[in-house]
């Protein structure tokens, strides 16, 4: 037990199923339209990137590598869940994915940005505290908003079913439904809550950055600046959040 304990496992939610990712092994199971349950195994290989072994630089190359593997298996949710003329391709789904980053980017990085930018054009540090706030608002009304669709509320059920899977192999207890069902659906290492930590750790890091690169005198240029400072240095704010979480 102990050494299971000792075993890193995460996972995430996907179309009519849940993917689980050990240190050697990615497993997924999806359930078809029929109730069949498929099952697909992936052996993973060491990563060779020497960044991953960086403190403050790794978090992001390991989600960026965690973000490609958990499209794949999407990829793979999608087909196997969907009719067959819902089948997604991998041009659609690589589709779908850049316009959700995108969306996600602005959303939550450039707007808050743009609009405190704009609405405190003379006060850097009121500027920076109200653009976090914003920032977090807009991913609470967000994930509110999204859990009204029936789909994505499919998906949050699986979310929490990963969660007691995790917990219940935590503990070293047989993967079965009823050792899993006791536990609780809000786990610590959640990808939701991590989203929160980066919010709050682009405050200081967005803030920081502010006061000391020099700011143009021009409101245009002063709130462009902002936002390329925002998506360039998302991959630091990642990485200090990781180590963080």
């Amino acid at each position: 037990m102990e050494e299971r304990k000792n075993v890193s496992v995460g996972g995430q939610a996907v179309i009519e199923g849940v993917m689980m990712k050990g240190p050697e092994v990615l497993a997924t199971a999806v359930r078809r339209p029929t109730g069949e349950i498929v099952y697909k195994v992936t052996k993973l290989k060491p990563s060779m990137n020497f960044l991953t072994k960086i403190p403050f630089i790794r978090g992001g190359v390991i989600l960026f590598e965690t973000l490609i593997l958990g499209t794949k298996e999407l990829s793979f949710s999608a087909n196997e869940a969907g009719e067959e003329e819902e089948k997604l391709g991998d041009k659609e789904l690589i589709m779908t994915v850049v316009a959700a980053l995108a969306l996600g980017i602005g959303l939550f990085m450039v707007l808050p940005s743009v609009i405190s930018g704009f609405l405190f054009k003379n006060n850097l540090m009121y500027s920076n505290i109200f653009e976090g706030v914003l920032r977090i608002l807009f991913f609470l009304v967000y994930i509110k908003l999204i859990s009204l669709s029936k789909e994505i509320k499919r998906v949050f059920e699986y979310h929490g079913a990963e969660h007691k899977c995790i917990y219940a192999f935590e503990n070293g207890e047989e993967l079965k439904k009823e050792n899993a069902l006791k536990y609780t659906t809000l786990h610590p290492r959640c990808g939701t809550s991590f989203l929160l930590i980066v919010m709050i750790i682009s405050i200081v890091v967005f803030s920081s950055l502010d006061f000391i690169i020099p700011q143009p005198d021009s409101i245009w240029l002063k709130v462009g600046l902002k936002a390329l400072l925002r998506i360039g240095f998302m991959p630091l704010v990642a990485g200090l959040s990781y180590e963080f979480q």
